[in-house]
């Protein structure tokens, strides 16, 4: 394989990508974006209904494991009348609503990130590589870039828009931000506030971030890019070519991608920049996790 872009940049077993950027210097000057203490959940909830879901990844579904009727199960350990516990068994695709993509989720010329075999993704094991765990939890610094503010003034940017890298640069230099080595790029098209306002609207065209612009996104250093869509990356995907930003930031850069998250409040109150923690839960081998970061401007 011919490297490619972060590739042996960290060593050839490096399973981290761009979080090696997150040094503690850096975490120390992404605690600073933390001005007001204002305090945004940017999740999705995980429901079988009303919620942004792709056919293929099904319904998320919650099944009781445990509730009011099972108290005389627990007699025998000092239950006592009136006393019991309530539990769930929560079936759902690593990628419902709001999620984190791992390195491992895609491939391109039979290769993840670092050069890694796509059969290190085994249909019973799961990854062997890149799993979401190798991730673990992160802060970062976190600049929003409101796109339908700079483009067109409307609450949501058309279906299909393709953001370029002008059009980033622009939103950049309007809203007096700028972007650094360790940052994690939030890039709001109000695609999800038109799902949720306007169900007749509905459709799985949406507006996303070219190629163009996600290659000038890696080069400066970033560590994630998080959106309100469903791919980050416009769909029609950009060139008909399928997951092609997915292909560039994931495989060739290690860079990682939060989908589905909702921006809207952030936004609304002008917060360009903050502190965002991101934690995917641990699950062994799997290729993404659903997350609710947490955003602190």
């Amino acid at each position: 394989m011919t490297k490619r872009g972060n590739w042996g940049r960290w060593g050839p077993e490096d399973e981290l990508g761009a979080l090696n950027l997150l040094t503690p210097q850096v975490v120390r000057e992404a605690v600073r974006a933390a001005r007001k203490g204002r305090v945004y959940q940017l999740g999705v909830p995980i429901q079988s209904e009303g919620v942004p879901l792709l056919a293929h990844r099904g319904k998320p579904m919650r099944l009781t494991l445990q509730d009011p009727t099972d108290e005389e199960l627990y007699r025998a350990f000092g239950c006592e009348p009136g006393t019991g516990a309530n539990e769930d068994v929560l079936v759902l695709a690593s990628h419902t609503t709001s999620h984190m993509d791992a390195l491992v989720h895609v491939y391109e010329d039979f290769h993840h990130y670092n050069g890694v075999p796509s059969s290190a993704m085994g249909a019973m094991a799961g990854a062997t590589k890149h799993g979401i765990e190798k991730a673990g939890g992160f802060v970062a610094r976190a600049v929003l870039l409101d796109m339908p503010r700079h483009i067109g003034g409307g609450p949501w940017l058309e279906p299909g828009h393709r953001i370029s890298r002008l059009e980033i640069e622009e939103a950049l230099q309007a809203q007096g931000a700028e972007i650094r080595s360790g940052d994690v790029v939030l890039v709001r098209t109000g695609y999800l506030q038109m799902w949720f306002d306007h169900p007749s609207e509905r459709r799985f065209v949406q507006p996303g971030i070219t190629v163009e612009a996600a290659a000038w996104l890696a080069e400066q250093d970033i560590v994630a890019v998080g959106s309100d869509n469903a791919a980050v990356e416009v769909i029609p995907f950009d060139g008909g070519d399928f997951l092609a930003v997915h292909k560039l930031l994931l495989v060739h850069h290690g860079i990682y991608l939060l989908e589905y998250l909702d921006l809207s409040a952030p936004a609304s109150d002008e917060c360009w920049e903050a502190l965002i923690a991101v934690a995917p839960l641990k699950v062994t081998g799997a290729t993404g996790s659903p997350i609710n970061p947490i955003l602190v401007g």
